[in-house]
């Protein structure tokens, strides 16, 4: 289990074993705070305060190409130059290939990724795509770690796809890779 998700699986069980114990504890007051004692915070509360420690969902990293957007677990993320809008027009098979980067809450950055920058735009089935710079965000299905920019200017799906810099543009220079590297730089 990867260690952000343990922190939140304990605080969440630690909220809940919070509400449980009051719950069951036989007081009429609505916290031990009236007899002296401490109050609990809130489940609610407590979920809060775990969200804030979860990844961002776009961070950056330093690769040769320069600096570029990264997903939560250091995956480089695309644009697809075929996206004229904030709309996405990669489904299907290319959603396959280059899946979309998709969130429930709105989006957080950490590592030069500007907020203002951040949206989200709705695809086909309800789900909440990502943008950056007006411009849905993807991942490379050929990427597998971290720092890898194996979509680096292919042309699939009747585009290009570029990784993107933190100013929202796109970086067309093409990947140096070592034959039998796979590390993307």
């Amino acid at each position: 289990m990867r260690p952000h998700v343990r922190v939140i699986a304990a605080l969440a069980g630690t909220a809940f074993a919070a509400v449980a114990a009051s719950a069951c504890s036989g007081s009429s007051s609505p916290s031990a705070a009236s007899d002296g004692g401490t109050a609990s915070p809130p489940a609610s509360v407590a979920l809060q305060e775990a969200a804030k420690t979860a990844p961002p969902t776009v961070t950056t990293k330093q690769v040769s190409l320069g600096k570029i957007l990264v997903n939560d677990k250091n995956l480089t993320l695309y644009f697809f130059e075929a996206d004229k809008t904030s709309k996405s027009t990669c489904t299907g098979a290319c959603a396959a290939a280059w899946p979309p980067l998709v969130v429930k809450n709105k989006p957080t950055g950490a590592g030069g990724v500007q907020s203002k920058l951040l949206s989200t735009s709705e695809r086909s089935k309800g789900t909440n795509q990502v943008t950056y710079n007006g411009h849905p965000l993807y991942r490379f299905a050929g990427d597998r770690n971290p720092g890898d920019v194996n979509g680096q200017g292919l042309n699939n799906f009747g585009a290009k796809w570029y990784v993107v810099g933190t100013n929202g543009k796109t970086i067309t220079t093409a990947a140096t890779t070592s034959p039998g590297s796979g590390s993307g730089y």
